[in-house]
């Protein structure tokens, strides 16, 4: 089977790439690094000849409003009418659970408008939604730093490590298509600060952290179960703190 992962240069997609070669499939990383352009359509129509599945994991490279629909508006286009040229035949694409609920960034609003014409598209489909990575934490805990504090709403948290991510793409590009979507998660539900607490910990970090039920996430406001998935949830087995104890700690 030959499959194409658009954004297999990646954090997900590079593992996601070695997994399928991994198990012998024929797998090309997708990017502009590799001579394949989704804005452009370079390389595309070359990289989609033979092609049985299309995994697009690639992320808009900025989150501003309009830049980000703008890029996930003419990729999705230009992958979609590539893949209907190549007669690929199932379509499996990455996406954040609470997408529908995050409708206050112009970033979520260009990620259901991805998903929208994804479930349009004549391309057979599987959509899947995973929680935060555990690689994001630490980003997560910067960005909603002011001065020396972390301000955090009191949200709940089911994170999942990158390496479960992948398994799971890659276990859906050898799959049928659902022409559903499936929800990701880690296997264990926090509250949104106790992981940043773990990680500030572990790091060393002077921050501290507050609660604040008016601190956004990302900047927008988020609900006690905004940022996790529905029952049914299909859920990772790495742990948070098995992950973190194997991370090197920035300050090492």
């Amino acid at each position: 089977m030959k499959i194409v992962v658009i954004g297999g240069t990646g954090l997900i997609g590079a593992k996601a790439v070695k997994k399928l070669k991994q198990l012998g499939h024929e797998t090309i990383a997708a990017a502009p690094s590799t001579g394949v352009n989704t804005i452009t359509g370079e390389g595309l129509t070359e990289a989609l000849t033979g092609t049985d599945v299309v995994v697009d994991i690639a992320n808009s490279p900025s989150f501003d409003d309009q830049a980000a629909m703008d890029f996930f508006q003419t990729a999705g286009r230009k992958l979609i009418t590539a893949e209907v040229a190549a007669g690929v035949k199932h379509h499996v694409a990455l996406s954040v659970v609470g997408t529908e609920r995050l409708q206050d960034s112009g970033y979520f609003r260009a990620k259901l408008a991805q998903e929208i014409l994804i479930k349009k598209s004549p391309i057979p489909f599987t959509l899947i939604r995973a929680t935060q990575f555990f690689e994001f934490v630490r980003a997560i805990a910067q960005f909603s730093t002011t001065g020396d504090t972390v301000n955090l709403p009191p949200v709940l948290f089911q994170p999942i490590a990158a390496e479960d991510v992948a398994i799971a793409i890659a276990h859906a590009a050898l799959a049928e298509p659902l022409n559903d979507t499936l929800e990701i998660a880690g296997p264990d539900t926090f509250m949104l600060d106790e992981p940043i607490r773990k990680v500030l910990k572990y790091d060393n970090a002077i921050q501290k952290v507050n609660i604040d039920p008016k601190a956004p996430y990302f900047g927008v406001k988020a609900k006690r179960e905004t940022l996790v998935p529905d029952i049914g949830a299909h859920l990772g087995s790495i742990t948070f703190d098995e992950w973190l104890n194997q991370t090197p700690s920035p300050s090492s």
